[in-house]
């Protein structure tokens, strides 16, 4: 390391609070002019991007979440894209402005809390902006989430929710409406508002395709109102659009300032200089840490607790973006980052040493926000925490450095919804333009859609299972039952019937046999 590098590859942007370091990736004069070639193609094809082409080949579809946080650049012939973005800002403003005054109320009167009922990217953006602005102090309105279709997740949050259904206002967000972690999320939901001798659609709200199927619904049933999404945002780009704006809102955040630091970002990003363009530069370092094949890790180290959710939002973003099989060409090439982290400094307790000392298989990425906040309490003579929070950063950084692995440092000023909007706009376009550097397509998830088929097919032999066995009086081994539905698979049967058994409600009854190849299951 030097001075004269460390100016080279730093990137201030002042007028965005913004700062970024590549110097201590293995970047240098010579990568960058074998990329120029690369780069400069990754301009082009962002900037048609931007124009409206055709980014999803296999679906037809344009990508377009960078319109959203600012409509002016939707593309011409395109009008009523760009009404619809600020329809939506509008209605957005208007019923979150509703519920606060209490004009909106649940059947328990005023909405206190809001569940947010989503996956994947219809919960994790939402989650870590929640969690990055949100404060006790200042929240209009509390916020839980359903993100998973596990019963007893779900029931812990309800157990929190004791006594307050009635003031409270579900949102439920899928862009079909039967994604199927959603769509049980709901009915669970729906069950406990029932249960406690409420209606749910006079509580619920929303967030989904014009005419998908909960859409249909949210209409029948007489739902508060709904909102849109749009096939043109992908779930891991929409948290400047309605999945990410009503949770947001309806909490009582800054969402004029979440998508002007977004617009901020994109503005400084179309720049087509690499070492002037943050999310190129953060691009050329991912391919080169990567080799371009990634042939390392992401580590993401965020230094302050308000971004502790930042590195799952970004598992989701990148590895669901750049995890693919096939490049442009239909050439097998298994592309991908892996990405994990939390933060510092509580996890350098729990991998620095092994990231200081093991295997050299990663690169980090360290997060500095300056503002330290609080209330700036010496725990030193002119020492406070915040100091030595950036203390452990730099620290660990530089021992990194000392062992030859390499991180880039992303410095924000401050954490408030400008700059995480700002943070979304970096990464969503340094994806977009890693993705073309190694030639794939990061707008498609086909990965996701196999993985979706798979489990309907399991879910499909469990109730054959269930329904043999309740025709059959003798007990039954995995084997001869994988045989009788023609499944042909003793061993997922065997795994199907453990959790069968497992839960009485199933009424399936475990005799345990000397192997696990001879216990036998029957009708309870």
């Amino acid at each position: 390391m030097s001075w004269d590098r460390f100016q080279k590859y730093f990137l201030d942007l002042p007028e965005l609070g913004f700062a970024l370091d590549v110097s201590r990736t293995g970047l240098d004069d010579a990568f960058l002019a074998k990329m120029a070639g690369k780069a400069k193609r990754a301009f082009s094809a962002m900037k048609k991007l931007e124009k409206g082409a055709v980014a999803n080949p296999d679906e037809g579809r344009m990508v377009g979440h960078y319109w959203l946080r600012n409509p002016k650049v939707v593309p011409r012939g395109h009008k009523t894209i760009a009404d619809g973005i600020r329809k939506a800002q509008k209605d957005i403003a208007s019923f979150a402005k509703d519920v606060h005054s209490g004009k909106v109320a649940g059947q328990g009167g005023k909405f206190t809390d809001v569940l947010v009922i989503g996956i994947g990217g219809s919960a994790l953006g939402p989650q870590f902006v929640s969690r990055a602005l949100g404060s006790v102090k200042t929240d209009k309105m509390a916020v839980h989430f359903f993100d998973n279709t596990d019963p007893a997740g779900m029931a812990a949050v309800l157990d929190e929710l004791d006594g307050r259904l009635g003031n409270t206002l579900s949102v439920v967000i899928s862009k079909s409406g039967g994604t199927p972690e959603t769509r049980n999320g709901m009915l669970v939901a729906k069950a406990a508002y029932e249960k406690a001798g409420l209606s749910f659609a006079k509580h619920a709200v929303a967030v989904t395709g014009v005419d998908s199927k909960m859409d249909k619904q949210a209409v029948a049933e007489g739902w508060l109102t709904r909102f849109p999404m749009w096939d043109w945002v992908g779930g891991r780009t929409s948290e400047t659009g309605p999945v990410g704006l009503v949770p947001a809102a309806l909490q009582g955040l800054d969402t004029a300032a979440l998508l002007g630091g977004a617009a901020k970002m994109d503005e400084a990003t179309r720049l087509a200089d690499p070492l002037k363009n943050p999310a190129m530069l953060l691009a050329l370092a991912w391919y080169c840490e990567t080799g371009g094949k990634g042939k390392k890790d992401m580590v993401v180290l965020p230094y302050k607790d308000g971004l502790e959710l930042f590195s799952k939002y970004l598992q989701q973003l990148i590895m669901e973006s750049l995890g693919k099989e096939k490049d442009l060409a239909g050439k097998v090439v298994n592309q991908g980052i892996s990405v994990y982290g939390n933060k510092g400094s509580t996890d350098q307790h729990a991998y620095v040493q092994q990231l200081r000392e093991g295997v050299p298989n990663f690169f980090a990425t360290f997060i500095e926000v300056l503002e330290e906040g609080g209330a700036g309490v010496e725990v030193e003579p002119g020492v406070t925490s915040g100091d030595y929070l950036q203390g452990f950063l730099l620290g660990t950084r530089a021992a990194l450095a000392e062992k030859g692995r390499n991180s880039l440092t992303i410095t924000v000023r401050k954490v408030d919804a400008f700059t995480v909007g700002t943070l979304i706009a970096l990464y969503e376009r340094a994806v977009g333009f890693y993705a073309t550097l190694v030639g794939i397509n990061a707008y498609h998830q086909p990965g996701v859609e196999a993985g979706k088929k798979a489990a309907a097919g399991i879910l499909a032999a469990k109730l054959k299972i269930q329904a043999l066995l309740a025709t059959e009086k003798a007990g039954l081994t995995a084997e001869e039952i994988s045989g009788k539905i023609a499944l042909n698979d003793p061993e997922l049967a065997s795994k199907l019937l453990e959790s069968l058994a497992a839960n009485p409600a199933k009424k399936v009854l475990k005799v345990p046999g000397t192997t696990l190849a001879e216990t036998k299951y029957l009708s309870a």
